[in-house]
């Protein structure tokens, strides 16, 4: 695996806590230090690169406002659960992304293992598994929801670093695009698309 680049030479397992829930809170804050491993393979500079936390915030957020707008009914606790959760399987396993050579598979395994590691320690982690696991199936509508929202999200981000830094991350907008499903979605992507740099 490609070693990841942080923000921070803190690792989740360097300090050790009686506490189950101080031991948590130092693992996840590992995501706070966590660059978003592909912009930075694209030329974004680490003083503007979002962390995978930053993504899940906007994540969350967008998807909060947007929930409504759901042709299928959604549960909002859920949506909003699995958008924070969805990333914490990079804590132990890092940002692995597609030019990484690491088959999807092996991806899910790893992620798995560190969702694991975790969730396992507190007494309610068993349900945040399940729901990880459910968000990864994309088997129910509020999984599905947030896997278009994580994408939509994407685009969003991509042409908020195209305005900043000049980059052209085409590539990103058509990722994006190519997993939206939801019209209201579509139409979001569709504004991105006029909105980005004329140079473009």
């Amino acid at each position: 695996m490609t070693t990841m680049q942080i923000k921070s030479d803190i690792k989740p397992d360097s300090h050790q806590h009686d506490s189950v829930w101080l031991q948590f809170y130092f693992e996840i804050n590992r995501l706070k230090l966590l660059y978003r491993q592909g912009w930075l393979k694209r030329g974004i500079p680490k003083e503007v690169c979002e962390s995978v936390a930053e993504h899940s915030f906007g994540l969350a957020l967008i998807a909060l406002l947007l929930a409504s707008q759901s042709p299928t009914p959604l549960n909002l606790e859920k949506v909003l659960t699995l958008a924070l959760i969805h990333d914490l399987g990079e804590i132990h396993a890092g940002d692995i992304t597609p030019v990484d050579g690491i088959l999807s598979s092996e991806k899910y395994q790893l992620e798995l293992a560190s969702i694991k590691k975790t969730f396992e320690k507190l007494p309610n982690g068993q349900k945040y598994i399940l729901l990880w696991e459910e968000y990864e199936s994309g088997k129910s509508p509020e999984a599905e929801f947030i896997r278009q929202i994580d994408r939509l999200e994407m685009g969003l981000q991509a042409c908020v670093y195209e305005w900043l830094e000049g980059n052209d991350l085409t590539e990103f907008m058509k990722s994006a695009e190519s997993a939206l499903e939801l019209p209201p979605l579509k139409q979001i992507m569709d504004d991105i698309y006029r909105s980005r740099p004329t140079s473009f």
